[in-house]
């Protein structure tokens, strides 16, 4: 029985067609979903919020309120984007590692990984 990518291939070839994606290469431990944190003061700059962007959604998830201290300490990198996301969106960061998981596993199993 011919698997999927042997009648693929030999498909390609019967009309002289190249596969623009024949010699791409997937590294699967280096498969991200984008993430993009940002903080940012009231008017009066007493209170500071953070607000975050998983997979490049245009809405976002909603502000939370956080410190003066670690809204500078973000700003001034002395905070990891990640820490950030981790210490106030868990929940989306929890989704974002098994999705990246169960991705790294579908495109391993595709490419015959072990």
């Amino acid at each position: 029985m011919k698997t999927v990518k042997k009648r693929l291939d030999e498909a390609v070839a019967a009309i002289g067609v190249t596969d623009p994606l024949a010699d791409l290469e997937i590294d699967v431990r280096s498969f991200d979903i984008p993430r993009l944190v940002t903080v940012y003061p009231d008017r009066a700059r007493l209170r500071w919020w953070t607000k975050a962007w998983f997979n490049n959604k245009e809405d976002g998830e909603a502000s939370v309120e956080i410190n003066r201290q670690t809204a500078v300490g973000f700003i001034r990198d002395e905070i990891a984007k990640d820490a950030m996301l981790e210490k106030y969106y868990p929940k989306q960061m929890e989704a974002c590692r098994h999705a990246i998981e169960q991705t790294r596993e579908q495109l391993m199993k595709q490419l015959n990984i072990t």
